[in-house]
């Protein structure tokens, strides 16, 4: 089981929580201290950076509910790490990028409200069926009665992921859903069963509908899986759906005890998901947020609406139309983010923190957070350190841009701002 929530004493005012950061040694290292170069008004400057393991590397770590594959998340633990800290029960944690819902599903775990943005519909799915789980009966009976035999569209070229038996299902899946939706009718255990199935399209195992395939996080294109069929000689395997969406269904619900279900009860009738870009959220209340914690886009590092082209197909949306942050050049990634950043104040209560998780692009030549302590200084929030989870390093080289595993985007470099007042 995940941990209990920090009880509302351990909320560490600002100067107490850097303090407690640079004081840290839960796994037995101390914390080093870093300069962050980066510019204010123009001129050069530094911010403090603190390096250790601030979270357990070890999966499964948190709730079973977190369990989604989604392409470039961050582990639940980053979240938790601060709005254990940071927030009370009650307030509102907030991820203007949530994807497939990490801190969104880590804040109501935990007693907090969850806002979020994004601006792929898809991110709604990934999370709404998570904040209101059904139970596994629930989820046996509604798997009897959908009919599996009434197709919405059997697509010939998506027979090098499925085999046609298992085609048909899915595209009947698919047409349920649709009508579902399109009747406002879409309870409780469509919505999880929408986003299990999502979940179960393609992957390199039995669990999933398709033929061995990319991991479940991105979807390979046709071309290219006929090419991945013909060089392992294969073809894909009649599935039945039925039982692989019951069998993740109860591996998802694993950790909902009484105890989960009342907290996410409390809060999810709460929650605010909305699906637009991330500097215009006028949906959002001026000074409603105590927290965010969030990681956007790096760049052009992570094809999003590439990876999830079959997602979309599957809830009938065209992915070409989903309009996601994907800029080249590092002048636009910025001004993306100070825009990003001006809308964060304006949702922030005083005092309220955000937690801006990035990496590095280009090989490490670019370090994201020195582009990003700027965007925020221009936006009016107030640079407190930088956070390094130096948890897969030995080294503080190795973690300050060398030896990188793969353009950044397996390390947690973390900005921490606050709102004036």
């Amino acid at each position: 089981m995940p941990p209990k929530p920090a009880p509302a004493a351990a909320v560490k005012a600002p100067v107490a929580f850097e303090t407690e950061v640079a004081e840290f040694n839960e796994f037995g290292t101390a914390t080093q201290v870093i300069a962050i170069p980066h510019r204010k008004l123009g001129e050069k400057v530094e911010t403090k950076g603190y390096v250790n393991e601030f979270w357990t590397a070890k999966q499964r770590a948190a709730s079973s509910l977190q369990e989604i594959s989604y392409r470039a998340c961050f582990k639940p633990q980053l979240p938790r790490f601060f709005i254990e800290r940071l927030t009370r029960p009650g307030e509102v944690v907030y991820d203007p990028f949530m994807g497939r819902g990490t801190t969104l599903i880590e804040a109501a775990l935990m007693g907090r409200i969850p806002f979020g943005c994004d601006i792929n519909p898809l991110s709604q799915v990934l999370v709404r069926g998570r904040l209101n789980p059904p139970t596994l009966e629930q989820v046996k009976r509604r798997l009897a009665e959908i009919n599996l035999d009434d197709p919405a569209d059997e697509p010939e070229d998506l027979q090098v992921f499925f085999h046609p038996a298992t085609l048909r299902q899915i595209s009947s899946l698919k047409h349920y859903f649709i009508t579902r939706r399109a009747q406002g009718a879409l309870d409780q255990v469509d919505e999880w069963l929408c986003l299990v199935a999502l979940n179960r399209l393609t992957g390199h195992s039995p669990g999933f509908f398709s033929v061995y395939t990319l991991p479940p996080n991105q979807a390979t294109s046709v071309v290219a899986q006929r090419k991945i069929n013909a060089k392992r000689n294969q073809t894909p395997p009649n599935r039945d759906v039925r039982p692989i969406l019951l069998k993740k269904s109860k591996n998802l619900l694993g950790d909902c005890d009484a105890h989960v279900r009342a907290t996410l009860a409390k809060v999810a009738p709460q929650a605010r998901l909305v699906t637009s870009r991330s500097a215009a959220t006028p949906e959002l209340p001026d000074g409603s947020v105590a927290l965010v914690v969030t990681s956007p886009p790096f760049m052009a590092v992570v094809d999003y609406a590439g990876d999830n082209w079959l997602r979309c197909w599957f809830l009938g949306i065209d992915a070409k139309t989903v309009k996601i942050t994907m800029a080249r050049k590092l002048e636009e990634w910025a001004a993306e983010m100070t825009a990003v950043m001006a809308e964060l104040h304006r949702v922030l209560r005083p005092g309220g923190h955000v937690a801006f998780e990035v990496g590095e692009v280009a090989q490490g030549s670019i370090r994201l957070e020195e582009s990003v302590l700027p965007c925020g200084l221009a936006a009016g929030l107030e640079p407190r350190f930088v956070l390094i989870n130096a948890q897969e390093f030995t080294k503080t080289a190795n973690c300050w841009g060398v030896d990188n595993n793969d353009k950044g985007t397996n390390t947690n470099r973390i900005v921490v701002f606050r709102k004036p007042g």
